[in-house]
């Protein structure tokens, strides 16, 4: 191999090249159109008008009416003004010449007197509940109401008030024999068809039945509705023959959940009601339907489609003719195009930073982010057709809040996802070529911190470092808070027998933790060392190590260099091969992405540090818990340069079981949390300028999937509650909808599919061993998510050393270090199955509720499961052959310390 002298190197390999952006590639523009085509197309199949739905042209016969407008509830006590009820009654006599109302409180008693000269006969309602004194005061004014307004043609003594419970049949039927014996038109009481056939002594006491026909909340699906309804109606006629019937309530909602095989929505109420207006028409039968305009005050106590059985809206308009095709979405073009332009607009704006993916790869991200997007105008569109009181609006934004950043988390993991396997060109790949024998190279200062740990593993590194081929370079062993003198005095024996360039300092108990040693091995530096490395006390370097990364500080630019963490005790069981191949994802595929726009983590060991840089930045941060990877931004907001070999020079040693496993991921993440606050102006303000775009993008993009964990403890908390809700009171607790729920399973199934084609694209592992890791990087979600938690709003949390060589522990030690995830993965399983069964299984809500529980459970088996793993001894758990030692590719998938 031939030696690259500084410059070759500082313009093959190293310096950052300016990419001609601008305009996107040709191939760029042809997949976002193409994609853009596609989905429009999709958009208007779905939304296409249907147009067999046969047309009614005659006039309605009679409607529910209830004249509340926005704001206004008889729950609140706020009530129409008569202006808006005499607004309210023009309206409706243009479409029918019959209304019925439901109680005489308020001005709603001056319904009769408003509508004189409308030509609209009323049948007057009074409210009957559970209040004698409220109820004879009711019947009073109902009385002389209708004594009062010739256009009362009919009386309604109580709506539906058996089927609540709220009187006995006897009590109802003195109440109507009462108003019967004190008024001149025919009285009656409304109730469901099967309550009259229940109950057939209320019909000798009423002069005409009202019945009732609602088959949607039935379960009955809306193309045999029509029919049903009409057999219900048949049994009462066969039952009372001699009493003249009305259908006090028939309809369909236009939204609310499925019941059964009942789908809510506005084609099936524009086709269940014109079905029903021709055969009413043709068979004279007297109805009312139910109802005039969309009632939503009713959803806190009937569910969301109690809001939503007008024919008009709350604005009174029209939701669809009696004659012309009908749309479930009417204003669909506009969600769509919203959806495809800002696809577009993202789509072009990531590809023109990466003009060498190839065609595939570029078409594939653009279909991932329009179906993303097109998801989210969905929701927005739902929501824009949804009646939404204050507190319903801040849920819903909430939510939708949420919807939008997972939109965000899953364009960068498309992103992610395509430029790593599909990507062509690698614009800062480093080669570590050795700097040939003579080169004069700069002197080494190595520092290697411990803390409590075994002696003969600190010797062993010590042995590996004394075999480095590298002339000029000083080794400083610094212990601290280690009180035990056995455990310190045999490594300072060691250091002493290796000559001059070991040195060996015990500060006792010592500020500042793994940072505060490293800045004492900093002062005690030699004056003419200009690299600074940094080795934990478990690896074993390679002897050329130094010889080929010292090179890449030729270039001035260059502010550290990394090379990738890498595991010698890999054959220790299925766990060990877990956590192994867990971590090789990251250092094959997100260093190697993030090398390309100089944002790489720096993570410790095996990392080499320009001493300059360092000191100009004052050293190691001994406030941060992972003062490694702060050190990096800093330096990259300094303007110094990043380089990162795929080459392993050196290896150490995994946690021995979960708990340790999952405390080092949670002081990752807890320090990241940390970083991110201190870094918040460079990383967030646009007009901060220390950091490159790319840079920017790699850090937040990076550790979002983290923040993600966290909102994830949330929104599971969330639906164990409202799971409750469904389970205890299923009335007033709904499903959330469709497009709330679907994105989170989907998130997941993409999540898995995303990490198994990385693997399978850059790692070399076969699927048993990807599936592995993906379990494995699973099992610390729950840990992950409580420590951004804790790092966000917190600013303290001891050291936790990751335990090294430690004996396997028994398996039940293993549940016990897994107990919390245990009783949470045993609530949500008991929550699924109690909703599942609790709604028998009747519903896509039901089915989609279960699986996300189902799908939010997926962390907490698998830290279970993996726990469980770790707790089995290594002949048992030793299912697979052990793994070989890691042949660095490219790929791009996730770090301990720079998210999952």
């Amino acid at each position: 191999m031939t030696y690259q002298s500084p410059i070759q190197r500082d313009i093959a390999q190293i310096s950052t090249r300016k990419t001609r952006r601008g305009w996107a590639s040709p191939s760029s523009w042809a997949a976002a159109l193409g994609v853009g085509v596609v989905a429009m197309g999709l958009w208007a199949g779905f939304n296409r008008p249907v147009t067999d739905i046969a047309p009614y042209q005659g006039s309605i016969g009679g409607f529910a009416f209830s004249p509340f407008h926005k704001g206004e509830s008889p729950e609140t006590g706020k009530y129409p003004s008569q202006a808006e009820i005499k607004s309210d009654l023009v309206f409706a006599s243009k479409y029918t010449h019959n209304i019925r109302t439901y109680t005489v409180e308020g001005d709603l008693g001056q319904i009769p007197a408003l509508a004189q000269g409308m030509n609209l006969n009323i049948t007057l309602g009074g409210w009957l509940d559970r209040h004698p004194d409220a109820n004879a005061a009711e019947l009073t004014k109902l009385i002389q109401t209708a004594d009062a307004n010739p256009d009362v043609k009919q009386l309604m003594v109580g709506n539906e008030t058996v089927l609540r419970g709220d009187l006995t049949v006897p009590e109802l039927i003195a109440d109507i024999d009462s108003v019967k014996a004190q008024t001149h038109v025919p009285v009656s009481t409304a109730e469901p068809w099967h309550v009259w056939l229940r109950y057939p002594q209320l019909a000798n006491h009423v002069d005409f039945i009202t019945v009732h026909l609602l088959p949607y909340w039935e379960g009955v699906p809306e193309n045999i509705a029509v029919q049903d309804a009409m057999n219900r109606l048949t049994a009462v006629h066969d039952r009372f023959p001699n009493k003249r019937i009305v259908i006090g309530e028939i309809g369909w909602p236009s939204d609310g959940i499925d019941i059964g095989a009942a789908r809510a929505n506005n084609v099936n109420q524009a086709r269940f009601l014109r079905d029903f207006f021709n055969l009413a028409q043709k068979d004279h039968i007297d109805y009312f339907v139910m109802e005039a305009f969309d009632q939503p005050w009713k959803t806190s106590f009937e569910g969301r489609a109690a809001g939503y059985w007008g024919m008009f809206t709350l604005d009174r308009q029209a939701k669809w003719s009696m004659t012309g095709p009908v749309q479930n979405n009417p204003d669909w073009m506009l969600y769509a195009l919203g959806a495809a332009l800002a696809s577009f607009a993202a789509t072009m704006a990531l590809l023109s930073r990466r003009p060498d993916i190839r065609f595939v790869g570029k078409f594939t991200f653009a279909a991932l982010v329009e179906s993303f997007t097109a998801i989210l105008a969905m929701l927005f569109m739902n929501m824009g057709e949804t009646y939404l009181s204050a507190t319903a609006a801040t849920i819903w934004g909430a939510l939708a809040a949420g919807q939008g950043l997972l939109l965000f988390l899953l364009v960068a993991d498309s992103f992610d996802l395509v430029e790593t396997i599909f990507g062509r060109v690698q614009k800062r790949h480093f080669e570590p070529i050795p700097a040939p024998a003579g080169a004069r190279l700069p002197k080494v200062s190595l520092h290697l911190p411990i803390c409590n740990e075994p002696p003969h593993m600190v010797k062993q590194t010590l042995d590996a470092l004394a075999n480095l081929d590298y002339d000029r370079f000083e080794v400083l062993v610094i212990d601290n808070n280690t009180m035990d003198p056995s455990v310190w005095e045999p490594v300072a024996q060691h250091c002493a027998r290796l000559g001059p360039k070991f040195r060996f300092f015990t500060l006792g108990k010592y500020q500042g933790y793994k940072a505060g040693a490293l800045n004492f091995a900093l002062r005690e530096t030699a004056a003419d060392a200009e690299i600074i490395g940094v080795i934990d006390s478990d690896y074993l370097v390679d002897p050329d190590w130094l010889r080929r990364m010292v090179p890449a500080f030729d270039n001035p630019a260059v502010g550290f260099t990394q090379s990738p963490q890498d595991y010698r005790d890999n054959d220790g069981g299925v766990f060990k091969r877990m956590m192994f191949w867990e971590y090789a994802g990251f250092f094959h595929a997100g260093m190697v992405t993030r090398n390309e726009r100089n944002a790489i983590i720096q993570h410790g060991t095996m990392t080499l540090v320009r001493k300059e840089a360092l000191v100009n930045e004052n050293g190691w941060a001994e406030w941060c818990i992972t003062e490694d990877s702060q050190l990096g931004l800093r330096l990259f907001r300094a303007g110094y340069e990043a380089v990162y070999s795929k080459k392993s020079f050196g290896k150490g040693v995994m946690p021995d079981d979960y708990n340790a496993f999952r405390k080092q991921r949670y002081r990752w993440a807890y320090g990241a949390m940390r970083i991110v606050r201190a870094n918040a102006a460079a990383l967030f303000n646009p007009f901060n300028k220390e950091l490159t775009s790319g840079q920017r993008w790699h850090f937040i993009t990076g550790w979002l999937p983290w923040f993600g964990d966290a909102l994830g403890i949330v929104f599971l908390a969330m639906g164990l509650a409202w799971s409750a809700g469904l389970i205890l009171d299923p009335v007033r607790f709904e499903f959330p909808i469709a497009l709330f729920m679907l994105p989170s399973i989907g998130l997941f199934l993409f999540k898995i599919v995303q990490i198994l084609a990385l693997y399978k694209n850059r790692v070399p592992c076969g699927l048993m061993d990807r599936l592995g890791a993906a379990a494995a990087g699973l099992a610390l979600s729950h840990a992950i998510g409580k420590a951004v938690w804790k790092g966000l709003f917190t600013n303290r949390l001891p050291f936790l050393r990751t335990p090294k060589m430690k004996d396997a522990p028994a398996l039940v030690q293993g549940l016990v270090m897994a107990r919390e995830e245990l009783v949470i993965l045993t609530l949500t399983w008991a929550a699924a199955l109690g909703v599942g069964f609790g709604h028998h299984w009747a519903t896509l809500e039901t089915k989609l509720w279960v699986g996300v529980l189902f799908t939010q459970s997926m962390p907490y088996l698998a830290s279970v499961s993996v726990s469980i793993l770790a707790a089995m001894p290594a002949k048992v758990a030793k299912a697979l052959p052990a793994p070989n030692r890691i042949r660095y590719a490219t790929i791009g998938a996730m770090h301990p310390a720079a998210g999952d």
